[in-house]
């Protein structure tokens, strides 16, 4: 008979792997989405400060607030409390699912990707701070610690693909897209281990907790349907970055709570919402189909 301690030990070590591999995959994928980035596309949303605005307000305030209101109102756990409290300080632009690109908003998403990261270097501690405290959950997370890990885990790829984007321009945005969609497999395969490893944890969350999680994700959607506008592919690109959040930001704030459960939240979060935004984007690209509604 397996002995438990050595079974424990051995699924901690497996969570360790999955958990590095999961950020190899996310480093991957933003070293691949710098590949198609140009300069210009950078400052696309700073010559544009009413939608700068908008997408900073929808983001970094509008869904933390819901977030606070949801664990306010219903009778949630304590582990899902935590993840939802990590999902709604994890701001910005997540990792843009593939079919994204095909929007008429690259220079949107990508503005959007940088901006939201630089500003998560001090948003994201104050609102750890401010709702751990209420909360009374224990988590520390000092600027400077967000600033490095948001500079090695996203910018800095992102920088490394936009250099090769620089020095081989064709070769790179001809593969761009074929790693991205390597590194979202991994994404999703890494995460369904995990998810497979700790599939008890999954069990023993209520009603409560499921309907929390479902109605951060709808209300983030409407309001980034809302908030992105005029444009038509603005409002779904800003939709389903507030619905996704940021999965680098989201890890390296869960890395600072204690034991697996919250990861494990985060990353179920993750793949549902992969998911119900893949659906949304169909459904948006189907509704408008005539020429008259290229502007929202």
């Amino acid at each position: 008979m397996q002995n438990p301690v050595v079974a424990l030990s051995g699924a901690s070590v497996m969570t360790e792997i999955l958990m590095i591999l999961l950020k190899v995959s996310v480093v991957l994928t933003l070293v691949s989405i710098g590949a198609g980035i140009s300069p210009t596309d950078l400052g696309y949303l700073w010559r544009r400060p009413g939608l700068l605005l908008r997408s900073l307000l929808a983001m970094y305030l509008l869904v933390p607030l819901i977030a606070f209101a949801l664990v306010r109102i219903l009778p949630i756990q304590p582990g899902v409390r935590a993840a939802l409290l990590v999902l709604a300080v994890s701001s910005g632009a997540p990792l843009l699912p593939k079919k994204l690109k095909k929007l008429n908003s690259q220079q949107y998403i990508f503005s959007l990707l940088i901006t939201s990261s630089l500003i998560a270097i001090v948003v994201v501690p104050l609102w750890v701070a401010l709702l751990s405290a209420y909360y009374e959950v224990a988590v520390e997370l000092p600027l400077s610690t967000v600033a490095l890990a948001i500079a090695k885990a996203i910018l800095l790829p992102i920088a490394i693909g936009m250099a090769l984007h620089a020095i081989f321009p064709v070769w790179s945005e001809r593969l761009s897209d074929r790693f991205i969609a390597i590194a979202d497999a991994l994404l999703l395969t890494f995460g369904i281990i995990l998810l497979a490893i700790h599939w008890q944890l999954l069990r023993e969350i209520g009603w409560a907790d499921v309907l929390a999680l479902a109605a951060l994700m709808i209300f983030a959607l409407a309001i980034g349907q809302l908030l992105g506008g005029p444009k038509r592919d603005d409002r779904t690109a800003l939709a389903i970055a507030c619905a996704t959040r940021h999965v680098g930001v989201a890890l390296i704030v869960a890395a600072e709570f204690v034991g697996v459960r919250t990861a494990v939240l985060i990353v179920a979060y993750f793949l549902t919402v992969l998911l119900i935004s893949g659906c949304y984007l169909t459904w948006r690209r189907k509704q408008f189909t005539s020429p008259k509604a290229s502007i929202q």
